[in-house]
């Protein structure tokens, strides 16, 4: 028999260690983290890009809130916005293209004491990763996800995303795009997300109002955040900058939040279209609804040892 050496202690490999119960952190001795105690690696953007906004934002949000770094975590997939988790100090996946959704679906029904966010782009959130996004709004899974499009893919440098508007030329497109351009706002209302938010990065204060209404929805809340990729797409958005020209018009005092249909005919707004909460209802959760299939079906097995359990299944196999 082999021993497995510890500090303080050894424990046989056919032993059990009972190592108590871990004592919770007394969060009001904690002092709250400050920017400094959460931000990691220098940003790698270039100069002026919208996505250094959104980061100093959600840090902003995280001292705010007044979050220690067990309960942060930042989930990303591939794209200049999606080095997210790089630069922030605390728990977090940098994941495969297109599937940072379903990482941060895992995370979030294993972790409901969390409130997880998504960070991604245009093409990561709408081309490879479309159909997660319309998967994870139906289902309704409680996180927060930050898109931010800049209509361009911007890291591989400078092809038509799936929002790059008609006429747009890139390498892909030297003619100029001739395909219908995704309306994000649109796609996440028709797909049951229970919450649906529009900002610019050139308005701080509004994007961070609009995180904390996003984190502090119960379900799936999505963020259109338009950013602009200065390098391939400069101008993209200032008809949505007023201090470019251009206009920041709010979501009407009087848009009932709850309607659907309001919502979706709000969306259709030309740039720069309209800013703020578009839809917000409330739903089961994905998170719920699996809490409850997890309790019901463990009052089955109440009596039962866990191997009794697995052999029950194995029953049900032959």
């Amino acid at each position: 028999m082999t021993t497995l050496a510890f500090p303080s202690e050894s424990l046989t490999r056919t032993g059990t260690l009972n190592i108590g119960t871990v004592p919770p952190l007394a969060d009001a001795d904690r002092k709250p983290l400050m920017k400094k105690d959460i931000a990691a690696d220098h940003p790698t953007w270039c100069p002026g890009c919208g996505d250094f906004s959104v980061l100093a934002l959600y840090f902003k949000l995280i001292e705010k809130r007044k979050m220690h770094h067990e309960k942060i975590t930042t989930v990303a997939g591939i794209g200049c916005s999606s080095r997210f988790p790089y630069f922030v100090q605390a728990h977090g996946a940098h994941f495969i293209h297109g599937r940072a959704l379903p990482f941060a679906t895992g995370v979030s029904l294993s972790r409901p004491d969390l409130h997880v966010f998504v960070f991604g782009g245009d093409g990561d959130a709408f081309s490879i990763g479309g159909n997660h996004f319309t998967h994870t709004a139906r289902k309704n899974v409680k996180l927060t996800y930050c898109v931010m499009d800049n209509n361009v893919y911007g890291l591989t440098k400078n092809q038509t995303s799936p929002t790059s508007p008609i006429g747009f030329k890139s390498k892909t497109d030297g003619w100029g795009s001739g395909d219908r351009p995704i309306n994000p706002m649109k796609q996440a209302i028709a797909a049951g997300a229970t919450f649906v938010a529009r900002t610019t990065h050139t308005n701080p204060n509004h994007v961070l109002q609009m995180m904390e209404a996003a984190m502090d929805h119960d379900g799936f809340s999505f963020i259109e955040c338009l950013s602009e990729c200065v390098e391939f797409y400069p101008g993209a958005f200032d008809g949505a900058n007023p201090r470019k020209g251009g206009q920041f018009p709010l979501v009407p005092e009087d848009h009932d939040v709850t309607d659907e249909y309001a919502a979706y005919k709000l969306s259709e707004d030309l740039m720069p279209g309209k800013f703020g909460i578009f839809y917000k209802v409330n739903r089961a959760t994905k998170n719920a609804n699996e809490a409850k299939i997890i309790s019901t079906n463990r009052e089955k097995f109440a009596a039962l040892k866990d191997w009794q359990i697995l052999q029950k299944n194995f029953d049900r196999m032959k």
